[in-house]
């Protein structure tokens, strides 16, 4: 289900350059706050996957829905922050 949801989210995430030392910068459309730099695309693209494993683990956390993409989806359980051990 992560998996498939952290791919559809890849699946949609619009890359483009800038001004800065790290010149790669991403975004996935939907997903508030989710995005990443990089020296090189590949970098800017594992930098991606750790952003968006992070949001969903906070997310769920704070019991906060996460949006579906391209019909993939994570359910949140309850709406009481999740305890962290």
């Amino acid at each position: 289900m992560f998996s498939e949801y952290i791919q559809a989210a890849l699946d949609k995430a619009e890359y483009e350059t800038i001004d800065n030392p790290e010149p790669y910068y991403v975004h996935v459309p939907g997903l508030v706050g989710v995005w990443a730099t990089g020296k090189t695309i590949e970098d800017c693209r594992r930098e991606l996957i750790e952003a968006i494993e992070e949001w969903i683990v906070a997310k769920l956390q704070w019991g906060q829905p996460i949006p579906p993409i391209a019909g993939r989806t994570i359910a949140t359980a309850s709406k009481e922050p999740v305890p962290v051990a």
